[in-house]
């Protein structure tokens, strides 16, 4: 009997060059426009809507944003922030557990690009599968809530591995939840020692002020045509 040959082809591996095809595409959009993206990622709970309802109130001024939104079902989180003025495109996912390039391309052309600053992306709750996916971004922004526990980072340490920003949110509750901060801030350092890390309350406010000295910061160098 001949010898079988066994051919496998990576499916993963196909979709990923292909998702990293189109986010570089993304990317080079982005940055022509000077427009800062920055993909929001966090368990589900961990307050992304809510932060972001407080960024576009407090800066649409000087730093005018719009957001897409990813959520495996509902428009809730697209209606609250439209409150505010800014465009929210929602991106229902159905049963992909993430956005991908693509999802954020086919968005990105109801954008008047030219009027922003900032595109804020906001990734489906999940703290797996939208670690794996570039979108286009140039500012990696994942959440932690004082509710979820000291270890989470240890637990999930693909999505603060590879951030640039990491937010510790509701620290108006840690007292009321017994937060451990040393443990946490320590768990946060050993897994992702290069990002810069910042505690904040969207509620009280406490820390906003940085993050959005942090965007201010990253924002590319927009050329002004006559």
């Amino acid at each position: 009997m001949s010898p079988v040959t066994v051919r496998t082809i990576s499916i993963e591996e196909a979709v990923h060059g292909k998702n990293l095809a189109v986010a570089q595409e993304n990317r080079a959009r982005f940055g022509n426009a000077g427009v800062l993206a920055a993909n929001l990622l966090s368990s589900p709970g961990a307050g992304k809507t809510a932060l972001l309802e407080a960024t576009l109130r407090d800066t649409h001024a000087d730093m005018p944003g719009a957001v897409i939104v990813g959520d495996l079902q509902t428009d809730n989180d697209a209606q609250r922030l439209g409150r505010w003025g800014a465009t929210a495109i929602q991106v229902t996912t159905g049963d992909i557990c993430h956005l991908d390039a693509g999802m954020v391309q086919r968005a990105m052309a109801e954008l008047d690009l030219a009027s922003l600053s900032v595109v804020y992306l906001e990734n489906v709750g999940n703290l797996v599968c939208p670690t794996s996916f570039d979108l286009g971004e140039s500012l990696r922004v994942a959440l932690m809530s004082v509710t979820e526990g000291e270890d989470k980072p240890l637990k999930y340490p693909g999505a603060f591995k590879w951030a640039d920003l990491i937010l510790v949110t509701k620290i108006d509750l840690a007292d009321a939840v017994g937060f451990d901060r040393d443990a946490a801030l320590s768990n946060l350092k050993r897994v992702s020692p290069a990002a810069r890390i910042l505690e904040v309350s969207s509620r009280s406010g406490a820390g906003m002020e940085q993050w959005y000295e942090t965007l201010r910061g990253r924002l590319p160098a927009r050329e002004r045509k006559p």
